[in-house]
């Protein structure tokens, strides 16, 4: 099998080869949650997506939710519709417009998400505090970098 040339034959690879590796691993994770909840995947991102605009100070309307998740209008109002009726959101008034709607949410939500989230975000936390300053700026940077580059795939 013939192995790919330039930059990418490089130490470099390495690190991107963990990085897939801790991808495929969370990816694991997350479905593992989903299951464990009877969410599908897409569920577990919309809650995703939902909560970091929350952690941002935005609100999300089901537009914005669906844009992110890449899902249709139809597929979105589904989406919301399940995920309402499992009561881990809701949909509420804006708070700068009160003619829009949007998605939150609900803390229950957020609960479960801590509950089977929590240990490996506190474990994910421990071993950044092991970095300085400088290192964490790097990883966030390549992180970013990294996400960045991905969602410009997507488009």
């Amino acid at each position: 099998m013939p192995t790919p040339s330039g930059p990418a034959n490089g130490p470099e690879l390495e690190t991107v080869h963990l990085l897939r590796a801790a991808s495929v691993e969370l990816a694991l994770h997350s479905a593992r949650f989903a299951q464990l909840n009877g969410l599908h995947p897409t569920d577990v991102r919309a809650l995703i997506a939902l909560m970091d605009a929350r952690r941002a100070g935005e609100e999300t309307t089901a537009g914005r939710l669906g844009a992110a998740l890449g899902l249709n209008s139809a597929g979105t109002t589904a989406l919301v519709d399940r995920l309402e009726r499992a009561g881990l959101v809701r949909r509420v008034r804006g708070e700068g417009d009160r003619r829009r709607v949007v998605i939150e949410a609900e803390e229950r939500a957020v609960a479960l998400g801590w509950d089977y989230f929590g240990p490996l975000i506190e474990r994910s936390a421990e071993l950044l505090r092991g970095y300085d300053e400088g290192q964490r700026a790097a990883i966030q940077g390549f992180l970013a970098g990294v996400r960045d580059a991905a969602a410009a795939e997507r488009e």
